[in-house]
Order: C-alpha cells, then structure tokens, then sequence
C-alpha cells in the first residue's frame, strides 16, 4: 500500500473490512455496551494511529479495548491503559493533558505519535496472526510516514514483533540478531533508532504489580533522555 499522508492512512484503517470477524465484534460492542456507556454512541470502527506528524517518538501497542478505543474512536483513549499511558507521556513531556477521555477532550500530543499492531478490538484481546497480517500495512505505512523517528516503544510483545515486521528487521535479520522483548530492554536498531520494549499497561500487568509505575516512568525516562538535544539522529541512507 502507497499513502501520501498520515491522514490518508487513518482514513484507510477507518475504511478497512478485511478482518469480518474483527468487525462482527467491534459493532456488536458498539450496539449491545455496557450499563455505565449506555448512553454514549460507540465509534465502533477500525481505529487509526494518533498524535504528531513530526514525532521522533513512536509507541506501538497491540489493539483498542473494546470499551476504550473502540468506544471512543482514539487510540489509548478511555480505559485504564490509556489513563497510564497518558499519564506518562504528559509527566515527560508528550501530551498537554494527564488525561484522555474521548477524542475531543483537547489532548495534544507533541513529537509523539501512537499506533498498534492492530486497529480493530478483538474478542479477548487476542487478534489473530493472520489479522496480524492483514492490519500490518498500515503500521508499515505510519513508520514510513513518520520519517523523523528516533525512538520506538513497543507495549507488549505482540507489538513489539508487529514493529519489527512493520520496519523490516524481522526478515532482515536472523534469529538471533532480532532485539528481544523485556520490560525495558533497549536495543540500538542498524538503521540508528532505538527501540525499548515495555510491559503493556494493561490491569493484568498493573493490578498484579508485574508492571509498577515506577517501572512504567523509566520507559519513558530512557525515551526522552535519548530525545534530549545532541542526541544522534537515525541515518537517511539505512
């Protein structure tokens, strides 16, 4: 796929129907709710990337929450992974509001930018490979698109395979050569980005402790101390 524009893009991914199953469920959700979004109209679609155009930093989750952003139509936007995300892009500096509750709540994301594996909530959270596939396109566009890039952060290891895939360096390099996903883990990709991998932010990591907020803060410490002027821009020609 060829996109002119980041825009051109999201207008693709609210368009898509290649994943029937993906659809069936995220307009059932729309139409049934739940009791305390009773009253709200459900976005109820494919999900598009959020944020600045300009961004040097790229977050990479794994798909909308069926109450979240398939509710509200904005990535990481009304439910509890949002609140500790924004949360944290707003403490370093990436967002002008500590809070995002639906996408016209005013929340402005400087040199950051938002995207995932996969656009459309699936059933159970768990999309499948072949859906995997089928959504890649459109994460393989927003990295081309966004071509002052510094830093990724991947949530998750589905995310971080799907930015891999997306980038190329999955085929490009062996096995073994491949970054490893673990909280934190920081990888200097041969193109000069670099690329920390995070515990998602999701209740099962957060209620159980797995993923602390002081855990959480330092991901996006290490981001924007690479982000920090002087820092070593990624080559053009890799």
């Amino acid at each position: 796929m060829h996109f002119q524009s980041l825009a051109a893009i999201a207008a693709a991914i609210e368009s898509c129907d290649k994943c029937p199953r993906l659809r069936r469920h995220c307009r059932a959700v729309a139409r049934i709710k739940v009791a305390r979004f009773r009253d709200q109209d459900y976005w109820g679609k494919p999900v598009p990337g959020f944020g600045d155009p300009s961004a040097r930093l790229l977050l990479v989750g794994l798909a909308p929450g069926a109450q979240g952003a398939n509710r509200t139509g904005r990535m990481f936007t009304g439910d509890s992974s949002g609140d500790w995300l924004y949360d944290a892009l707003h403490r370093f500096g990436f967002a002008n509001r500590a809070e995002s509750i639906d996408r016209n709540d005013g929340m402005r994301l400087q040199d950051c930018y938002i995207a995932a594996a996969g656009r459309c909530a699936p059933p159970g959270n768990r999309p499948t490979a072949t859906e995997l596939a089928r959504c890649r396109p459109y994460l393989e566009a927003e990295v081309a698109a966004l071509d002052r890039l510094m830093v990724v952060v991947t949530l998750g290891r589905i995310a971080h395979e799907a930015f891999l895939r997306a980038a190329g360096w999955w085929a490009a390099l062996p096995p073994a050569k491949r970054p490893p996903f673990g909280h934190g883990h920081a990888t200097r990709l041969p193109d000069g980005r670099l690329l920390i991998s995070s515990f998602h932010p999701s209740r099962q990591n957060t209620n159980t402790g797995r993923l602390s907020r002081s855990m959480w803060y330092e991901v996006f410490a290490a981001a924007r101390e690479h982000l920090k002027p002087g820092s070593v821009r990624p080559r053009r020609d890799a």
